[in-house]
């Protein structure tokens, strides 16, 4: 058995893939095993150059990487180019910093000497999801080969050439074989897996349904989990915001990658009082996206990764519209295509609102003053990341900390940030990816004691 994946934009077959047999993907795992007897004990530095090598591979040959997204899930080509070179970043900070930040840390105790070891768990499953498919799988890459983890990535069926490409980087940039495998296999398999006497812990970036069934299982296996998952992150735009500015972070933050992000804003609540003139730039800026075929490099929003999922953010938006949201732009879907959408006049029962949109559709509600904005932004299920614009950023202080969600950023769209640590609250997931924080997820954080 096996699988094909195609292309979105043209409907055309780009390659086909035979699944692993039960007895491959126990001598897979095995030797993942093996690999991090041998490579757990080497110092974190002996791993920066060959980490290094990877970014330098990444920028040489990054239209080609680039163009592989595009194929396989429609990113549009620009931004495609943008992501392999975050991969490149990622690879860079780690390769620099990992070292430092996983020394000993001395504790004062009535000991002679006692101190924190970071040390590797060992194999490590990543299931990794399609919207970005080299820069999701290098958040999971980056910091577990520099802490000496061995991974086991399952990646998006419809972007398993991305996989397969990332799987041929890492050894040629000269990372022991097997410290990395790509798991071409069938989703029943994952419990397998996660059930594996050698595998150490699990990582999935994909939806809350995903998100719980795999953690339910970690869980009873007990294995160490991280789930980074869905989202319905706030824009909140107070009035003394500078407008002209912050309506474009506001796209940006909606529409980049066609919608299709976990820490897209996807609920824009603007300060009544200047509510209908901010809709007004919204509404332009939403009307000038160029829209058109993802090799276009003047293309900023194509079509979504797959016809499913257009179609799910339709029947979301028609039932919304049923219960008497105002469709004020775009609205239509044709396949894979869905226009850019401004929804209106929301209440918070509406799927609109209260389930995650996973396309270029916006919602908008008025707001009265900094209580209500935190009412609004906390009743969300979902608890990723908050956006807040004021040019007086002192006056907003005190909300930072009212804000149940995992990150609170000013004036600027939520983004991934090497860094910084990532990860939600709530429906949108635990744990923490990128920065140290997310280096030491997946290590064993061993007390010494020497009295």
């Amino acid at each position: 058995m096996g699988f094909q994946t195609v292309n979105p934009y043209t409907n055309s077959v780009l390659d086909h893939y035979s699944y692993l047999s039960d007895y491959d993907l126990n001598e897979t795992i095995q030797k993942a095993h093996e690999a991090f007897l041998k490579f757990r004990h080497k110092k974190p530095s002996s791993r920066s150059e060959k980490m290094k090598c990877i970014a330098t591979l990444l920028r040489k040959d990054q239209q080609t990487y680039a163009l592989q997204i595009t194929k396989e899930m429609g990113k549009p080509l620009q931004q495609a180019k943008a992501e392999i070179e975050k991969c490149a970043w990622i690879c860079e900070f780690y390769a620099d910093n990992a070292p430092e930040f996983l020394k000993s840390n001395s504790i004062e105790t009535d000991a002679q000497n006692s101190y924190i070891s970071y040390e590797p768990l060992g194999v490590i499953l990543g299931i990794m999801p399609w919207n970005y498919p080299f820069w999701q799988v290098f958040r999971v890459l980056a910091p577990n080969l520099m802490l000496g983890n061995s991974l086991l990535i399952k990646h998006s069926p419809n972007t398993l050439g991305c996989g397969e490409m990332i799987h041929k980087l890492v050894i040629k940039a000269g990372f022991e074989p097997k410290t990395f495998s790509h798991l071409i296999m069938e989703v029943d398999k994952v419990d397998t897996v996660i059930n594996h006497d050698l595998v150490r812990g699990v990582t999935l970036t994909g939806s809350t349904k995903a998100g719980s069934i795999v953690a339910a299982k970690a869980s009873k296996a007990l294995k160490k989990s991280v789930l980074e998952l869905g989202g319905s992150n706030a824009l909140v735009v107070f009035n003394d915001a500078d407008l002209d500015k912050t309506a474009d972070i506001c796209i940006t933050a909606r529409f980049q990658n066609t919608g299709q992000s976990c820490i897209a804003g996807k609920r824009l609540l603007v300060q009544h009082n200047i509510y209908d003139n901010f809709i007004n730039k919204i509404k332009d800026k939403i009307k000038a996206l160029k829209i058109g075929d993802p090799m276009d490099k003047e293309t900023y929003i194509s079509i979504l990764a797959r016809e499913d999922l257009a179609k799910i953010l339709k029947q979301q938006l028609d039932k919304s519209i049923e219960m008497g949201a105002t469709l004020s732009l775009g609205g239509q879907q044709d396949g894979c295509f869905f226009e850019p959408t401004l929804v209106e006049n929301v209440t918070k029962d509406m799927p609109v609102f209260k389930e995650e949109t996973f396309g270029p559709l916006l919602v908008a509600m008025p707001f009265s003053d900094k209580n209500h904005a935190i009412e609004i932004i906390n009743s969300s299920n979902y608890g990723l990341g908050v956006s807040l614009f004021t040019k007086n950023i002192l006056r907003y202080e005190s909300l930072f900390h009212k804000i149940d969600d995992g990150a609170v950023f000013v004036n600027s769209l939520v983004k991934s940030d090497p860094r910084l640590p990532f990860g939600g609250t709530k429906y949108s997931g635990y744990g923490r990816e990128l920065g140290e924080q997310g280096l030491k997820e997946f290590s064993n954080q061993k007390t010494i004691y020497i009295q």
